[in-house]
């Protein structure tokens, strides 16, 4: 009769906190993901009535300094027409649309100006403005 007691048990990993800890890097990286934007000139929008939306396939930013940028790129404004269609032929986006996000102080022949090279592309335009309070 073997009356000792077993004193050794298996090993085991305590998997517990393991579980919180991938959850809290889980909603990290998604709340992370919604606010890091790679297209954005920091640019400060016009007010308007509505807010619209729309599917970014092209988004061109224009500045302060009335510099003109697609996508992240500083484009000149002879060279815009190219550049937007080179964006929309990478896109592969079945209804293009070219958002025009401009700075307050940009002047209209700039906004204009990109406009008309997206009327020439035959693509749909927005501009992108901050909802009034």
């Amino acid at each position: 009769m073997n009356l000792r007691k077993h004193l050794r048990d298996k090993p085991e990993a305590h998997s517990s906190a393991l579980n919180d800890i991938l959850f809290i890097l889980l909603l990290f990286f998604l709340i992370i993901s919604t606010l890091a934007n790679p297209n954005v000139i920091k640019v400060m929008t016009p007010k308007g009535e509505s807010d619209t939306k729309a599917k970014q396939t092209v988004v061109v930013s224009i500045d302060s300094s009335q510099h003109i940028y697609v996508g992240t790129q500083l484009t000149q404004i002879d060279s815009l027409q190219h550049a937007i269609e080179r964006m929309v032929r990478k896109s592969e986006d079945a209804e293009p649309t070219v958002v025009i996000n401009p700075d307050k102080k940009a002047n209209a022949e700039s906004i204009y100006r990109v406009m008309y090279a997206a009327k020439k592309l035959q693509l749909r335009t927005v501009m992108s403005v901050d909802k009034e309070h």
